[in-house]
């Protein structure tokens, strides 16, 4: 049988046979409306606050707080649909980049589109590591030192615009994430990731989850901001299915429902083979493609083969997980390395050694083949021939899933992910 797997911008046809096809898992198909009428319910029926344009009354200068390129968030459309409720207000815009580095030209046009030229001076890149831009705002319970963007901080009115998917560890993106770790200093982060090792922290799960709950008490530290959240949910073609207006706590919890219906995909049982694909721009490199391998395991057999199909165009990304990864052929001696002191990137570390001792991981990117040796996992440059060396090793009855967008679905057996 014959299908058709994203790989970058573009596609690439592989043969599987149909006995040993288990399934081709999508986000679940969600019935179409307009764009234009998703928004403009949205912001006439706020959750919890006055109208955008209510919001927008007094004329003093609006931050419009915006994901970077590794993020699906239609930035540019929504933009468009706010064109007219902004015009004559002054505007700027921050780039929520978290620990990420700064957006690239091309992503810069991939963010605000047609935008870019008219705003361009009023775009500002978040810098986790510029500590004279932080504002300290003290610590959370768990211990967290609370650090955020002097622009937040100072700010007249804040807009934050995101999509809102399943996180491997957050349970969500979207909502407080513009905030924290989007706009908070690098140490707020480091510290704050470092409760993704804990239980609880895990895709569609916010009671219990460490990590959330260490956001929602840090974003009591700018309790009072002026904020109006537009909080998005997009379809399996990133065309917008849902959107939510008004506080950010109200538009999170709506779109978190709604995520869970478009991005929570039931399957029967658990394949011997899964191969796991990290949709553009979510491939942009092996840092975000990882999280497609947290939700490809949730569907595999323990001792299975889960493939991994990236492109990574950028590379390795933030490479303090991968230096750890290299101080050690035996995935079980990561944990240990990590408990000497803990680095941003060392949870990834960790998600990929606790994964090599459970099962078999393989990956098909254009990374340099020795970059995924290190990382415990089998390169290919073709995913045809990855296929067909899985199938060859777990016998001619295996059974292989296909996990189309890796990076946001959770597959789950019986209604349990």
């Amino acid at each position: 049988m014959e299908i058709k797997v994203p790989y970058g911008q573009e596609w690439v046809t592989i043969d599987c046979p149909a006995e040993n096809l288990a399934g081709i898992i999508f986000p679940n198909e969600i019935p179409q409306r307009e764009e234009k009428e998703v928004l403009e319910q949205a912001l006439a029926n706020s959750l919890d606050a006055e109208t955008f344009g209510a919001f927008l009354g007094d004329g003093g200068e609006v931050l419009f707080v915006v994901n970077d390129g590794t993020r699906p968030t239609p930035t540019a459309r929504i933009l468009n649909h706010l064109a007219a409720e902004i015009e004559g207000h002054p505007v700027r815009f921050l780039v929520a980049t978290g620990s990420h580095r700064p957006p690239t030209a091309a992503e810069f046009k991939q963010i605000f589109g047609p935008w870019l030229e008219r705003f361009q001076q009023a775009i500002f890149v978040h810098d986790a590591r510029l500590e004279s831009e932080m504002v300290p705002l003290g610590a959370t319970s768990r211990g967290t030192p609370l650090a955020l963007s002097r622009r937040i901080v100072e700010a007249h009115k804040i807009v934050a615009l995101s999509s809102v998917e399943p996180h491997y560890f957050a349970g969500y993106t979207g909502g407080r994430k513009s905030f924290f770790p989007g706009a908070a200093a690098y140490r707020t982060m480091e510290h704050n990731h470092r409760l993704a090792l804990q239980k609880g922290a895990a895709p569609l799960t916010l009671e219990g989850n460490p990590i959330h709950e260490d956001l929602v008490e840090a974003m009591g530290a700018i309790k009072g901001k002026e904020i109006y959240s537009l909080q998005v949910v997009l379809d399996r073609s990133h065309r917008i299915c849902a959107a939510f207006g008004g506080s950010l706590e109200g538009t999170f919890a709506a779109a978190t429902k709604k995520a869970e219906e478009v991005f929570s995909t039931e399957i029967e049982g658990r394949a011997d083979v899964v191969v796991t694909v990290a949709p553009f721009p979510m491939d942009i490199d092996f840092y975000q493609a990882q999280k497609a391998l947290e939700h490809g395991r949730l569907a595999l057999k323990e001792g299975g083969i889960l493939i991994l199909v990236s492109q990574c165009p950028m590379g390795i990304g933030n490479e303090g997980f991968y230096r750890l990864l290299c101080r050690t052929t035996d995935p079980k001696e990561v944990f240990s390395l990590i408990e000497g002191a803990f680095n941003l990137g060392d949870h990834k570390a960790a998600k990929i050694a606790e994964l090599a001792t459970r099962a078999q991981i393989w990956g098909v990117t254009d990374l340099d083949p020795s970059i995924l040796e290190h990382c415990f996992m089998k390169p290919y440059a073709d995913l045809q021939e990855a296929l067909r060396a899985a199938i060859e090793e777990k016998g001619p009855c295996a059974q292989v899933l296909f996990l189309m967008n890796g990076s946001m679905t959770v597959p789950k057996i019986g209604g349990n992910s």
